[in-house]
């Protein structure tokens, strides 16, 4: 059995055909307010680097994108790209799959680590070292 990506009922090469304003509108409502009040500059900027890197992509050249703007939605034309998402700390690569789409960039570039707990003694203090015999 193929799995065939779909969002909202439509393919992917249908999501490619839509112009912006018919995609917004199959958005959910947070990302479609987003959208419908127009693009920051910050992201105007990213979609022109992500046109750009499609194009050098089609060409064989690579390009890597760098970027703090986490609230950017990713749209199907960022699809196939790998963005480097700043998390505060680090830009993390971020590969867009059609899955993505309608996602904010910032949620596929954590901003916390997992907390991973040690016995004591392991990257301790040493007045964490102690531990009462039971």
């Amino acid at each position: 059995m193929s799995f065939k990506f779909t969002y909202r009922g439509y393919t992917f090469e249908q999501l490619l055909k839509l112009s912006m304003d018919e995609f917004i509108r199959l958005l959910p409502s947070r990302q479609r307010r987003s959208l419908l009040r127009g693009l920051t500059p910050q992201q105007r900027k990213l979609l022109e680097k992500c046109r750009k890197a499609k194009r050098l992509l089609s060409q064989g050249k690579k390009m890597t994108i760098r970027t703090h703007c986490r609230d950017m939605i990713i749209l199907p034309e960022m699809v196939g790209l790998t963005i480097h998402v700043y998390n505060g700390k680090e830009f993390v690569p971020v590969h867009i799959i059609p899955e993505m789409i309608g996602h904010y960039l910032g949620e596929f570039a954590m901003t916390t680590k997992i907390v991973k707990h040690g016995e004591p003694g392991l990257r301790a203090t040493r007045s964490s070292m102690y531990v009462p015999l039971k």
